[in-house]
C-alpha cells in the first residue's frame, strides 16, 4: 500500500510530505512545468542511457541545462531525485549521482531522498542510497530519521535494513571515535603505553577490515564486534581515567 492511501485527509500522492493547504498550491502551478523537462521521461522509465546522452552528449540540445532541469524544484524543495525514489527508480539514482548532486539535500520540511524512499517502501532504492553514503541519521521537520518515517507507513523490509545501516554505521563511528581518542590522548597528559597505543589501534584495524570484509554482517554480528571492541579498549581506557583531559569514548 503506498503512503497517500494510509493518510486520514489527504488522496494525493503529493501529500505525503507537506500539508493540504500547500498540496493546493502546487497542483495550481502550470502543468507544462513539469511535462517541459525533458529528464522525466527517463527519470521515471529507467532510462540511464537516455539521461547519460542528456548530460555527456554536447550535442543534444537539453545538455547544457541539464543540471538546472534536474534540480528544478517544486513548491516544496523536491527535485527530479525525489520522482526517482518514489518510482524505485534506483539505476537512476545511481547514475544522477555521478554527476555530484547532493543526495543530503532537503525539501522545504527536512525529508531528504532517504525519508521519501522510505516512505515509499523502495526497498532497493534504499540500499543504493546507503551505498552511496547518504545520512542516514537527517532529520525532517518532525525530528524523524528515514527509519520513522518507514515505520510510520508500515514499510516493514525498509525499517529492517534502514535498522541493519544504523547498526553498521554505529560500529564505524566507534572504530572512528576509539582511534581519535588515541590521537588526542597523544597530545595530553594521561599518555598510553607504546604498548597499549597498538593494542587499540591494531584492534580498530581489525575491525574496520572485517567491516569491509562482511558487508552483509546480520545486525548481531555488528553488535558482537562493537561489543568485542569496547572489551579491549575499556581496560586500556580505565588507566587513564583519572586524567582531566581525557575522555573514554562511548
Amino acid at each position: 500500500m503506498e503512503p497517500e492511501a494510509q493518510l486520514d485527509s489527504d488522496s494525493s500522492e503529493k501529500s505525503l510530505f507537506f500539508s493540504q493547504e500547500e498540496e493546493k498550491e502546487e497542483s495550481q502551478e502550470p502543468a507544462e512545468t513539469g511535462i517541459e523537462n525533458p529528464l522525466i521521461k527517463p527519470a521515471l522509465t529507467g532510462d540511464v542511457e537516455g539521461l547519460q546522452k542528456i548530460f555527456e552528449d554536447p550535442e543534444n540540445p537539453h545538455h547544457n541545462d541539464a543540471m538546472q532541469l534536474l534540480l528544478e524544484e517544486d513548491i516544496v524543495g523536491r527535485n527530479l531525485l525525489y520522482a526517482a525514489c518514489m518510482a524505485g527508480q534506483s539505476d537512476v539514482i545511481r547514475a544522477l549521482a555521478k554527476y555530484g548532486v547532493n543526495l543530503n539535500e532537503k525539501t522545504a520540511r527536512g525529508y531528504t531522498l532517504l525519508h521519501c524512499a522510505a516512505a515509499w517502501g523502495r526497498l532497493e532504492t534504499l540500499k543504493a542510497l546507503v551505498e552511496l553514503d547518504v545520512d542516514i541519521e537527517a532529520l525532517n521537520f518532525r525530528e524523524e530519521k528515514a527509519r520513522d518515517v518507514a515505520a510510520r507507513y508500515s514499510q516493514t523490509e525498509c525499517v529492517e535494513f534502514l535498522d541493519w545501516a544504523d547498526a553498521r554505521l554505529a560500529l564505524r563511528k566507534y572504530i572512528t571515535k576509539v582511534s581519535l581518542t588515541i590521537t588526542d590522548s597523544e597530545k595530553g597528559p594521561g599518555k598510553l603505553l607504546k604498548e597499549d597505543k597498538n593494542t587499540v589501534l591494531n584492534a580498530c584495524r581489525v575491525k574496520n577490515e572485517w567491516l569491509e570484509t562482511h558487508p552483509e554482517a546480520s545486525i548481531n554480528e555488528l553488535f558482537e564486534q562493537r561489543q568485542n571492541l569496547e572489551d579491549i579498549v575499556t581496560p586500556i581506557f580505565t588507566k587513564m581515567a583519572t586524567s582531566p583531559h581525557f575522555t573514554t569514548p562511548k
